[in-house]
């Protein structure tokens, strides 16, 4: 089995369903909001009523432009909507309206970080928009409801090339794309709302790795489209458990396994099971009977309304990838911490805008993702939005650098100054957090705890096991006495003296 895996390669394209976060919906102006009580955001248009008539959402179309230069993509000068006909209770027309052969961008690409600061480029196929089906809804003993609030909801589809080769590319191509749109401001991408779905076309190549495609080194097993889902768990342990079985198949059934014999097919991922579930044959093109829309006119971009969005594009300014590989080369932080903080386009700016204002960029760093983080998990959002200002967190940051306040003091200051507009060196000196660096009045302090804890001093004196708790727990004491102001560097060499270490 080791010799045939070796032979094995994942070949896998993404297709990634992105709602946009349009006030209203793509052909009417029912509102789109997720939430509201079922089938209150309705109109004769989203429900496909006979004789009503689509109108363009231009917004929807600039969010999906925009993302497709973002991705590098060539926006045509000419594209148009098709008619995609299939059944389903939630498709209320028993047709989507989508785009077929003339999509909104093509022929794009995205770098994507891997480990050990490596990047690879992921070709993009293509990135088209279309209109959501409905919700089925199965809280129901006897009956299943449909739900058409997202009834024509502006979907944008990316595609991929089938250029990602296992697991970890597959992750990361799906955390960037998510990070990408929300750095946009073009989706929420909220996956539990359905905002953003993840649909892997995973195969493997049985033959030279080297020459994937040339149909006389080696061949396909089928092509499993696994749909709809709808978290990156979901998504990694879908990839993870196709992977496994099409290498069990090919242990067992050797060349009968493959695209040739069996076709390609559409499953769906059991999260309670953690396996997947076939469902049906995939469809081909043709199945979908596609025509061009004769309600809508066909969408022409010219260069204005193109450098229009290129301009829009520019004021967001660099990228999070961009952003994440500048970090780990100019400031030295690690591949956690530069992801951390390219969570959203808020905390990056935070950040840089802090280090543009004169602050270390290791101390700002440590601040946003150490008591910045604890107080955004608290409050629901993300550190750029909890309240400390990109004036307060640099003069923060550069008191610690100073040795003006400690770090503990800092964390109190912290707290104080996001529901606050004062400066932090004002806040140090009305709350008494000021460093203290004075041997006397330290000295008083080391000699406080030492007296009030002979258990302490008796297991520093010990050895042993205990030392070093022991007098952790003596510099706390101290710390504590001080209200957080000693310097721990000067209260540690005043401890050891004391203690004879």
């Amino acid at each position: 089995m080791g010799d045939m895996q070796d032979n094995m390669l994942p070949v896998i394209g993404l297709e990634i369903h992105v709602e946009l976060a349009t006030e209203t919906k793509i052909f009417c102006r029912c509102a789109n909001r997720f939430g509201d009580p079922p089938n209150t955001h309705t109109c004769p248009v989203c429900i496909g009523m006979p004789g009503a008539m689509p109108v363009m959402n231009q917004k929807a179309v600039e969010y999906s432009m925009k993302v497709g230069l973002a991705l590098n993509c060539t926006v045509p000068n000419f594209t148009k909507w098709d008619r995609k006909s299939y059944y389903y209770p939630d498709l209320p027309k028993n047709y989507q309206i989508s785009q077929y052969d003339l999509p909104l961008a093509i022929a794009g690409h995205l770098d994507i970080p891997l480990a050990g600061n490596k990047v690879k480029r992921i070709d993009i196929t293509r990135a088209h928009l279309e209109e959501d089906a409905g919700k089925n809804v199965h809280d129901f003993p006897a009956h299943t409801g449909v739900d058409l609030n997202r009834a024509g909801i502006p979907l944008l589809e990316i595609v991929t090339e089938p250029d990602l080769r296992n697991v970890e590319e597959v992750m990361s191509f799906a955390r960037s794309m998510h990070r990408l749109v929300r750095w946009l401001g073009v989706s929420h991408a909220n996956m539990e709302m359905g905002q953003m779905r993840f649909e892997p076309n995973i195969s493997l190549w049985v033959g030279d790795p080297e020459k994937v495609f040339d149909e006389s080194a080696g061949y396909f097993t089928p092509i499993f489209e696994v749909k709809n889902l709808n978290s990156f768990r979901s998504l990694e342990r879908t990839c993870q458990w196709v992977i496994d079985y099409h290498q069990a198949q090919i242990a067992e059934k050797g060349k009968a396994w493959s695209l040739a014999d069996v076709g390609k097919q559409n499953w769906g991922f059991r999260d309670n099971l953690n396996a997947c579930e076939f469902q049906r044959g995939k469809e081909e093109a043709h199945d979908y009977r596609y025509f061009p829309e004769p309600d809508l006119a066909p969408v022409v971009v010219d260069d204005a309304w193109r450098q229009k969005i290129r301009n829009e594009l520019d004021e967001v300014g660099e990228l999070p990838i961009a952003r994440q590989r500048r970090y780990l080369t100019e400031w030295k932080l690690t591949e956690k911490e530069a992801d951390a903080l390219t969570q959203d386009i808020a905390t990056s700016d935070l950040c840089d805008h802090s280090v543009e204002a004169g602050a270390d960029p290791k101390r700002v760093v440590n601040l946003l993702l150490g008591r910045g983080a604890a107080i955004a998990n608290e409050r629901g959002c993300v550190i750029g939005k909890i309240g400390i200002s990109d004036v307060q967190l640099p003069d923060l940051a550069k008191m610690l650098t100073k040795g003006e306040v400690n770090a503990t003091a800092a964390d109190k200051i912290f707290d104080i100054v996001v529901d606050s507009d004062a400066l932090p060196a004002k806040i140090a000196e009305s709350e008494g957090l000021l460093a203290v660096s004075d041997a006397g009045k330290i000295t008083e302090w080391v000699d406080e705890a030492i007296a009030k804890n002979p258990q302490a001093v008796e297991d520093v004196h010990a050895g042993g096991k205990k030392q070093k708790k022991a007098f952790g727990f003596l510099t706390g004491q101290v710390m504590q006495l001080s209200r957080g102001a000693a310097t721990p560097a000067e209260v540690q060499k005043l401890l050891q003296e004391k203690l004879g270490r």
